[in-house]
């Protein structure tokens, strides 16, 4: 692994162990190194797209590193929004914004201390990527979510295609509905560097 904090150590990441010591080591710079050099806007279009699709409360935002998605979605009138992450980091970070209701720290491939259907609905933006989670978490996901909710995740293309994520959705016809996918750009135009051209797919479901 590059445990060099910036996002080629990210796109590098190959374990739960690589992401603790990578994000250990840039919670406090994450925001400024990554997001705002980079034009990262992924984390918009999730909030929006869960947004239009209802907004429902409460909501988990899964890998919430610290808070973007989060502070999109209270920008847009939610209230009610808990956060999991695997770094207690930038778990610290996104606490110190004051955005979340509650912060679970925990591995979602290893299963959440949550009950079974808490949330009204869940989102995740940047952890389906490179050497972060793959498609096993799924199944997680839809533990955590009531019937009817929506989970809106984005998902790398370059991950999706390469991790089986067409495959695992096909597995789960009967357990998702009204699944859309919708190819977005990761990085605003303004961004720099080799994965400025980046893109990724914002996946649309609900629990059925």
């Amino acid at each position: 692994m590059n445990d060099k904090p910036d996002l080629e150590g990210a796109y590098d990441l190959k374990t739960p162990a690589d992401s603790l010591q990578l994000y250990a080591e840039w919670a406090n710079t994450y925001d400024k190194k990554f997001a705002k050099e980079h034009a990262y806007i992924m984390h918009q279009h999730v909030a929006r797209a869960y947004i239009n699709a209802g907004g429902f409360q409460p909501v988990l935002d899964v890998g919430a590193g610290t808070g973007l998605c989060g502070q999109a979605l209270r920008e847009r009138g939610l209230d009610h929004i808990d956060a999991t992450d695997i770094s207690p980091e930038m778990l610290e970070v996104a606490k110190n914004k004051g955005i979340y209701h509650t912060l679970i720290e925990g591995d979602i491939l290893a299963g959440l201390d949550v009950e079974t259907g808490t949330y009204a609905g869940l989102v995740s933006s940047g952890t389906f990527t490179h050497g972060h989670v793959g498609p096993e978490a799924l199944d997680e996901l839809l533990r955590l979510v009531r019937s009817g909710g929506w989970i809106v995740i984005s998902i790398h293309r370059e991950h999706f295609t390469a991790h089986g994520f067409a495959a695992k959705f096909e597995t789960l016809d009967t357990s998702i509905t009204d699944l859309e996918l919708r190819e977005l750009p990761i990085y605003d135009a303004s961004g720099l560097g080799t994965h400025a051209d980046d893109t990724g797919f914002v996946a649309l479901f609900r629990k059925a």
